[in-house]
């Protein structure tokens, strides 16, 4: 069972993106992706439009930045942001079914939502379809295992995390997605971690914010009751706070 954006998880989801923890991932996901003046770039995901809005700068007037998204919450804040922006366009949709003609675009962007798609061979080919001969993909995902937070109880925490991967189908997407990308049609020329680390505790970080979202939907879990999830939220806020986790980057072009 994923999470779902409605409008209350939209607006911690713009929170968190707000961080400078993910101001700091977007920079380095744009830097990847280097978009130009003038190109057609699609956002997979779009979310509250955060990304969306720095790519509208990137290609200016003569170019598209174009969102999609399943969540209407998520579109609205979206629009909010970005919506007057020239270059933008937001729809309705998702990474299975992109609303895009074939070879349209100059490239995709997508951070933190294949990990969430369960038809990984259809959602890939779907990009394939849409970009462009020589076009480019950049994806950004997580492998869950890669996370160190520093608790007292371990037994439990390792007890949480299991049951919050559940929040996602694919928790260790990016040992296979070159994989998938080849089969898709794709030639992948990069790939790169992108670390996140909060040594102290700190309100204004991703750690901070999504520990508070794993309580909840951990509780009543595969065992875990609300009191579990309470008591390992207070262990990973006491005493030495250290956070780490690792996403990963993806860039790959079309052949």
């Amino acid at each position: 069972m994923t999470l779902a954006f409605d409008e209350e998880g939209a607006r911690e989801i713009e929170r968190v993106y707000a961080t400078p923890d993910i101001v700091r991932q977007r920079a380095e996901v744009l830097a990847l992706l280097a978009p130009r003046p003038g190109e057609r770039i699609l956002d997979v995901g779009s979310g509250p439009g955060f990304l969306l809005e720095d790519l509208a700068a990137a290609v200016g007037p003569d170019g598209a930045a174009r969102g999609i998204d399943p969540s209407p919450a998520m579109n609205a804040l979206a629009a909010r942001r970005a919506g007057a922006l020239p270059a933008v366009t937001l729809a309705l949709g998702t990474a299975e079914s992109l609303p895009y003609p074939d070879g349209d675009l100059d490239a995709v962007v997508s951070t933190q939502v294949y990990e969430y798609v369960p038809d990984i061979p259809k959602a890939f080919a779907e990009l394939h379809r849409v970009v462009r001969p020589g076009g480019r993909v950049l994806l950004l995902d997580t492998d869950w295992d890669s996370v160190v937070w520093h608790v007292a109880d371990r037994a439990r925490h390792a007890r949480v995390m299991a049951a919050w991967d559940e929040h996602l189908v694919h928790p260790h997407l990016p040992a296979v997605w070159a994989r998938h990308l080849a089969d898709a049609g794709f030639r992948v020329t990069a790939q790169a971690a992108v670390p996140l680390l909060n040594p102290g505790l700190d309100e204004d970080t991703y750690s901070a914010l999504i520990a508070r979202t794993i309580a909840q939907y951990v509780a009543n879990r595969r065992g875990l009751t609300v009191a579990d999830a309470e008591a390992w939220l207070a262990d990973v806020r006491g005493g030495d706070y250290f956070f780490s986790m690792n996403r990963f980057c993806v860039l790959a072009v079309r052949e």
